[in-house]
């Protein structure tokens, strides 16, 4: 295991790119702060150097939050902004790799060997449709294109008018839960689906199980 020291690259440190990415973001973007111990702790237990923009990101932030709280991508943690930590929510859920964000529909991404070359890429258990999905994209080019632009896209057929407000007000550790559900077909337009807030943990419970049930 490498030692903290090893781990913290001042001169390569990866910081400076993603403080660029979020400056030249077209969306709202909040870098929550770090605890130094905790953010510390976590990167040590993480094993990830911060020339990387994962372990700049868990160093250096408690957590981005973008589009008022729409995607959260998990850093340090923020107990004050109830957003957990990188590890504690791997703790809870252990999918095949590691969980990096969560979306405010339950919607999660994880970084894990690719199904094409075997690199580690992002896969996105979409709520639509149950089933993982390999973006192909490694951490960084995932997060950068999240950043510049690409989330508009990824969400489009999501959003439902005054879905800002609702995100706003929903708790980082919880996500909006639709009737029908989303993966329903009379769930897919959510301006006329009854959505509240519950439980981050509770709205993903619900869907993978109904996931394996479903065979998905």
């Amino acid at each position: 295991m490498r030692s903290l020291a090893e781990l913290i690259s001042d001169d390569r440190s990866a910081w400076a790119e993603i403080e660029a990415a979020v400056s030249g973001s077209p969306y709202a973007v909040e870098l929550l702060p770090a605890d130094p111990d905790r953010a510390a702790d976590c990167l040590r237990r993480l094993q990830v150097a911060t020339s990387s923009w994962l372990g700049a990101l868990v160093y250096g932030t408690g957590g981005l939050i973008l589009d008022d709280g729409w995607l959260r991508v998990l850093g340090s943690g923020h107990p004050r902004r109830r957003l957990a930590d990188i590890h504690e929510v791997n703790e809870r859920f252990e999918p095949a790799g590691l969980v990096v964000a969560q979306d405010i529909l339950g919607g999660e991404f994880v970084w894990r060997q690719g199904e094409t070359d075997g690199r580690p890429t992002i896969h996105y258990f979409a709520p639509d449709t149950l089933r993982w999905e390999d973006l192909t994209l490694g951490y960084t080019d995932w997060l950068y294109a999240m950043l510049a632009g690409a989330a508009d896209q990824f969400y489009l057929s999501w959003r439902w008018p005054g879905w800002r407000d609702e995100v706003a007000a929903c708790p980082l550790d919880a996500g909006i839960s639709t009737a029908p559900p989303l993966f329903a077909k009379d769930g897919r337009d959510l301006d006329t689906v009854d959505r509240r807030p519950v439980s981050m943990s509770e709205l993903l419970i619900v869907k993978h199980d109904m996931a394996d049930q479903l065979g998905a």
